[in-house]
């Protein structure tokens, strides 16, 4: 028999009031932690890397306020690690 893998999503819920975010998704698996912004994957924490989308890490505003939320830092924070190499830009999607 083969064993399946749980997977869980829920919405992100807001650092201020508690509530569910709606389109804003962390995606647990046994691999990582995974947020997603409508049906865009964005960013990815697997093995203590983290991933960011190539092309749609920077979408929009609303995408990146949950992004940072995500990564906990600020873009500012977040482009340094990218030019350093902590973060890797892939494809996601």
């Amino acid at each position: 028999m083969k064993t399946i893998k749980k997977i869980s999503v829920r919405n992100m819920t807001s650092k201020n009031s508690g509530r569910e975010i709606p389109n804003q998704f962390l995606i647990q698996t046994p691999d990582g932690l995974y947020f997603q912004s409508y049906n865009t994957m964005i960013a990815a924490k697997v093995n203590g890397k983290r991933y960011l989308d190539k092309t749609s890490w920077d979408y929009s505003v609303t995408t990146s306020k949950y992004r940072n939320q995500f990564l906990n830092e600020v873009k500012k924070e977040t482009e340094r690690k990218i030019v350093s190499g902590e973060y890797e830009l892939v494809d996601l999607n």
